[in-house]
């Protein structure tokens, strides 16, 4: 009898034994908190996008010819209508003055045809009265008709000549003037594409010599909105960007124009929105990669909650209730719909919230059995501690 009482004590005490270290080993949950509290949500659109000045003006030349001078470089300052380069000019001066020649030749001959033109119509006035006097035959006053007549049209002729002579007297004069290439706008020389010695051809495109910012203290930000974001985007918004050049600063813009032209690239649709800048200290340049966020809503002195909170779901412990419970593994509990977890007795449990709108860290709470500086529950921490297997392994294998 004795035995069998050791024996259950023995029994009693390997179980009791058992459950310690089970309940030791049992890893006990952690949970990160964070607060309801109040204050602003803003809601932004992020794209990126890149700088450029509001007007830039190519400017190229329409005469071919050998680059002689250049009177600017990257980076001058010019105002409209400073020479910026110089086309050698000779082979223009030349055909300037052989032109000119041709147009005071052609109207000596426009001189000369309107004197016979006189002449010629005193001859036939004067066989007209003599004819009819019967001192000169008709065919001596037919004939002095036909002369008349013919340098009426040598006159006409004469005077066509003037002006083809002096359309090309004119086109040499035009040649010879955008032989000095001028600056059509006050601005910046942002790009310089020939050089002293360089031969340039005015053929069907106009070659591209300079590149004239209008005015570098106001930009534009051409950026690419995604479809699914370009319904929120509003005239008039603000908007915060950076550039890799100063990562730590923020520069502010405005939505000056929403495009609906889209732009498909690989079956997704964009739509370009520009974003006016004010560029006062000259730090932005023309190509910079711009971070933009377009701020589509504010609210203040709102109450909010961290989005995180909303995305947590408790996972269910691994005891007794642990197997039975496995297929429920991080399913939320509670009623349906949105909810935020809250710690009671050291358990999560579920309150149901209606949210409003969001930013990347907190989501406005609209309605919920909640109040400002409550803790809430955003992630679940699991402790690691020693288990009896780990301190088996820590023993003789045999």
């Amino acid at each position: 009898m004795k035995r069998y009482l050791v024996a259950g004590a023995v029994a009693v005490a390997i179980l009791a034994a058992g459950v310690f270290l089970f309940l030791k080993s049992a890893p006990k949950p952690s949970y990160r908190m964070g607060k309801v509290e109040r204050g602003t949500i803003l809601s932004t659109v992020t794209a990126t996008g890149t700088l450029n000045a509001v007007i830039t003006v190519q400017v190229g030349t329409q005469v071919s010819g050998t680059i002689q001078k250049l009177f600017v470089d990257y980076n001058s300052v010019v105002k409209k209508g400073q020479s910026i380069a110089q086309i050698d000019p000779s082979i223009f001066t030349s055909q300037v003055q052989q032109s000119g020649g041709s147009y005071q030749s052609a109207l000596a001959n426009l001189a000369k045809a309107r004197a016979t033109l006189v002449d010629a119509r005193r001859t036939m006035e004067r066989n007209r009265q003599l004819v009819s006097d019967g001192v000169v035959s008709q065919a001596d006053f037919d004939g002095a008709e036909t002369r008349f007549r013919e340098t009426g049209a040598a006159v006409r002729a004469a005077e066509a000549s003037v002006q083809q002579t002096l359309g090309a007297y004119r086109q040499a004069q035009t040649n010879l003037r955008y032989a000095t290439i001028k600056s059509p706008v006050d601005g910046i020389v942002v790009s310089r594409n020939v050089d002293v010695g360089q031969t340039v051809a005015a053929s069907f495109q106009t070659p591209t010599l300079f590149t004239i910012a209008q005015d570098l203290t106001k930009m534009q930000i051409n950026t690419s909105v995604d479809e699914a974001d370009i319904g929120k985007i509003q005239v008039g918004q603000p908007v915060v960007f950076s550039v890799d050049a100063y990562p730590e600063t923020e520069f502010g813009g405005v939505v000056a124009q929403v495009r609906n032209a889209p732009i498909i690239t690989q079956n997704v649709v964009t739509y370009d929105v520009i974003v006016t800048v004010d560029n006062e200290g000259l730090k932005l340049k023309p190509g910079m990669t711009a971070n933009v966020a377009v701020e589509v809503m504010k609210k203040e002195n709102v109450v909010k909650i961290p989005g995180a909170a909303l995305r947590f779901k408790p996972r269910e412990p691994r005891g007794e209730s642990g197997a039975r419970n496995a297929g429920r593994t991080g399913r939320p509990s509670g009623p349906a719909g949105q909810q935020v977890y809250v710690l009671r007795d050291r358990k999560p449990v579920p309150v149901s919230v209606k949210t409003g709108v969001s930013d990347d860290t907190f989501v406005e709470l609209v309605s919920g059995n909640l109040r400002e500086g409550q803790a809430l529950i955003i992630e679940q921490v699991q402790k690691k501690q020693k288990s009896a297997q780990t301190n088996r392994s820590m023993g003789p294998r045999f």
